[in-house]
């Protein structure tokens, strides 16, 4: 199973439609969360969402580009397909 890190832009945006798009997000099976070896779970920075499947990246990008269009801004999805991935400064759940 692939994990992916997914970025998510929305052009000319206010606070609301970023809930929006969390919410339409989440419904598509990504999280806000990342959880480290430890155990411990981070938040991830705003608009950035972890996701994991059996699916490339393009079929991730899609499925996020259709919550992304949920909330009716243009917007931008960029995404990240890693084996490994390293953070710092994250804060804690």
């Amino acid at each position: 199973m692939a994990n992916f890190t997914v970025r998510v832009e929305l052009h000319q945006a206010i606070g609301a439609d970023y809930d929006a798009l969390h919410a339409a997000m989440e419904q598509k099976g990504f999280s806000r969360l990342i959880t480290a070896d430890n155990g411990q779970t981070y938040h991830l920075p705003w608009a950035e969402y972890n996701g994991s499947g059996n699916l490339t990246s393009a079929q991730v990008r899609d499925i996020a580009r259709d919550a992304a269009n949920a909330t009716k801004k243009s917007n931008a999805v960029f995404v990240t397909e890693a084996a490994t991935r390293a953070w710092i400064g994250l804060p804690l759940q």
